[in-house]
Order: structure tokens, then sequence, then C-alpha cells
């Protein structure tokens, strides 16, 4: 899913007083005036490339494996999009770029410039044992379906077949249980494919799309967002096996909230939401409400919710939680310092820039052990780089 009208971040003039202040931010002078003070920085450990810098290619959305040994990235060259598997060092492990044969039943498998037809090949989920991993390809031949690969095995095995899309697949942490988004009912359904027996199962009815769906860290909760055109709810379902029964809107306010996450312990869960004191419908807000719905779903008590203002939302990686459940890593939607890179911290009530060096940042991504993966701008191609912080 591309990011649409209602997701892009285009307004930065627009600044308003945040729930949550920037340590160090700028306030008041003795006479009334505004002191110009820019906010305390965080010093990050390292900052680095995860691979060689090169021109011709954009790379994006990196996706660290569960135990943080690899990163999953996307990589465009011209109109292809191909995954690159490699170890925290850079080292390549694997690249994907797959292609339908011409009778649909077989695969083939190019490196970079070997075929002069295009592959789209994107949106990598991990295997808890981290040496599987799905993706969603068009197989060169313009229909979406999701493939398994083996770090280990050359070629993927096709899991669906189907004339409408089919993507957004997110892998269970505790089972080989997959959730993906389909098009095949005329709207975005999420069903449930137990990768052992093939059993397909479809999770939600309803007229408009379920999107994104992700698994909570114990596999037993599911968390998506629900709507359509730039109105969208977060919705849980409290249990797989009853999915309708115990399906519950998290979200009943008239802004659009949009890629929810939950924290690593299962207590919490973000999302990006156009909520913003301007009302205005291209500033976004990070949120987190607690996994049990017990939050107001409306008005000054959801409100009350918000961690930063004024982001950029990742809506292909979603909002980018530290491994202690307390901190979430973010882009400030801030042009004159080319969309820094800041920390919300929940317990301090805190947003503090982190010193990166790079800029036009984006798709930051956060591993078990504290590693952030990210992308950043260099000489007008984008470029993944990793770093850690001190705590």
């Amino acid at each position: 899913m591309r990011v649409g009208k209602g997701y892009i971040v285009q307004a930065w003039a627009v600044l308003f007083l945040s729930f949550f202040a920037p340590a160090g931010a700028a306030g008041p002078a003795s006479d009334g005036t505004v002191a110009d003070k820019k906010p305390e920085q965080v010093e990050p450990l390292f900052v680095r490339p995860l691979v060689k810098i090169e021109s011709g290619r954009n790379d994006s959305n990196p996706v660290w494996s569960p135990r943080g040994t690899f990163i999953a990235f996307e990589r465009s060259v011209g109109d292809k999009k191909e995954i690159h598997i490699t170890l925290r060092d850079g080292t390549l492990i694997q690249t994907v770029y797959f292609m339908l044969s011409d009778n649909g039943k077989e695969t083939n498998f190019f490196f970079p410039g070997v075929s002069e037809e295009t592959s789209y090949n994107a949106e990598i989920t991990w295997s808890p044992d981290e040496y599987r991993f799905v993706y969603m390809s068009n197989g060169g031949e313009g229909n979406y379906d999701i493939y398994l690969q083996d770090l280990a095995v050359g070629d993927s095995l096709r899991l669906t077949d189907h004339k409408e899309k089919d993507g957004q697949a997110h892998w269970s942490p505790v089972a080989d249980h997959l959730v993906f988004v389909s098009g095949r009912t005329g709207n975005g359904d999420i069903y449930l494919l137990d990768l052992t027996t093939r059993l397909l199962r479809r999770l939600t009815q309803g007229g408009k799309s379920y999107l994104y769906p992700q698994w909570s860290p114990d596999g037993k909760r599911l968390v998506m967002m629900h709507g359509s055109n730039e109105n969208h709810h977060i919705t849980l379902i409290n249990d797989v096996t009853k999915p309708m029964e115990s399906l519950k809107i998290l979200t009943t306010w008239p802004y659009d909230n949009v890629r929810p996450i939950w924290s690593p312990d299962g207590e919490k869960i973000a999302f990006y939401s156009n909520y913003n004191l301007a009302n205005d419908p291209m500033i976004w807000s990070i949120v987190v409400i607690a996994a049990d719905g017990s939050d107001p779903t409306d008005g000054e008590g959801l409100a009350a919710k918000v961690v930063a203002m004024d982001v950029i939302p990742d809506v292909e990686v979603g909002p980018a939680w530290m491994p202690d459940s307390s901190r979430i890593v973010f882009v400030k939607n801030d042009r004159h310092e080319y969309n820094p890179i800041y920390v919300a911290d929940l317990k301090e009530k805190t947003t503090m820039p982190v010193k990166t060096d790079t800029k036009m940042n984006h798709d930051v991504a956060c591993s078990v052990d504290g590693g952030i993966a990210f992308r950043a701008q260099v000489d007008q191609w984008d470029q993944i780089h990793i770093m850690k912080l001190k705590n």
C-alpha cells in the first residue's frame, strides 16, 4: 500500500503547542520574548550506512528479523523493486527478484539487470526462527500474491494465487500462522493462513477495508486499521478464534488513524493520527493507547494520549517502538532541519532529537536489542543507515 493523498505530510509551517514538549525547547526569556535555544540532542553510539553508498538506486523500508540477526530492505532500480537481506554489518545474504515463467507455474530468480522484465517485490515479514520470510510480489505479471522463501533455499513457494491483490502479510510471533489483506471480496479483508495445513480462513466481514493487521506479541490478538478514504479507526480482534465476536473499535473520533503497532510488551498500541490542535488534516501525531481498549475512544481522553506532534508517518513500517516499550523513535516534520529523527519518552513525557547528521530521514525500525535502521538521503538517493543509542 502506497501513501495516499490523506497520508502525505506537506505542511511544516503550522506549529502548535505539544502536550509532550521537547526537552530544552525554546521558551520565554525574562523579557517576555522567545529564547532561540535548540533542544538538547541524544548522542548515539554510532551512525553508519548499512551498505556502501551508491547512486542510481533507492533503498527503503528496513525490517529487522526477530532476533536482530538480519535486516531486510527494499531496493528500487528504475521500475524494478528487489528485496535485499543482509547481516547487520551489511554483508549481503540474499537478493530476491522474482519472476514467473511463461506458464505461470515455474519461477525464476534474477540478480539486478539480468532480465528486462519488471518485477515488484516488497512487504517482507519474518518467521519467528528468522530463517524464513514471506513477501508480496507481482512476479512480473502484474498480479500481486504472497510468497514464502527460506534463506537456505533458492526457490520461493507461492502461498496465494488470486486475481485480486494479496499483501500486507504479518507472520505470527509464536506459530506458523500468517495474516494478510486480500481484495478478493471487493474490499480489503483480513485472512488467516495456516502455513502447515494451508487452511485459509476469512477473519473480517464488512463493506469498509481492513488494512495492515499486526499480531500481538503473544500471538493471540490482532490490531488493524478499518475504514475508507481518509477516515480510518483502530480496531482490535481480542481472540482470533472468534474474530467478529471479539472485535472492538479503539478509536471513534473523526480523525484519520493509521498503521497501529503493538509495544514489545504487548500492553500498548501506537498509531498515527491526523489529530492536531490546528485541525489541519496534513499534520500528524503519534498516539499511544492501552492495548486492552480501556482508554477513551474519542475526545479529550484520546487527545491526552498524544506522545509526539507534527511527525512524518512511516506508513509502510509504522511507529518504531524501542525494546523497553517506553520510547518511540520517529521523524519530525521539520524541513529546516531536514526531517530529523527524534525519540519520544513516554515516561518522561519528552521528545528529543537524535544527532544523526543525516538528512531527509524516514522508515525508522527498531530491533529487539535496540538497533535502529532508517532511510536517509545522500546525494539525492535513499540509503539505509543503522545506529545504536547509548541506552
